[in-house]
């Protein structure tokens, strides 16, 4: 019994990284060759998409910004442009309302019909 209680009084001097490598041995080395090989062609894998991707999302965006950015001020010039036009009919058909005899032809101009 004195040895049993020696036993659970000393702490042992392992570090966490002494105790993962320790794990080492408890997994057969056709395993762990399995397991490397696996996770560095996945590392791999994945840092190929990666890159590709972000050259993917670097043309995109820029493709939208050089392509996008010059169509939405035209846009917005033409819907301003409409806009305007809208707004110079209206005030024509309120002019012609409120004068009916005036028209905006020259006075010995006759439509040809």
């Amino acid at each position: 019994s004195d040895i049993s209680e020696d036993s659970s009084d000393e702490i042992p001097d392992e570090s966490l990284t002494d105790r993962i490598a320790a794990l080492r041995d408890v997994i057969p080395p056709q395993q762990r060759r399995f397991l490397s090989s696996t996770f560095s062609s996945a590392s791999s894998w994945f840092k190929t998409g990666l890159g590709w991707g972000g050259k993917t999302l670097w043309v995109v965006s820029t493709s939208a910004l050089l392509l996008g950015v010059p169509w939405a001020l035209a846009f917005a010039e033409e819907q301003q442009m409409v806009e305007m036009e809208r707004e110079m009919k209206m005030q024509q058909s309120a002019n012609e309302l409120l004068t009916p005899g005036v028209s905006s032809q020259p006075a010995g101009a006759r439509p040809a019909l």
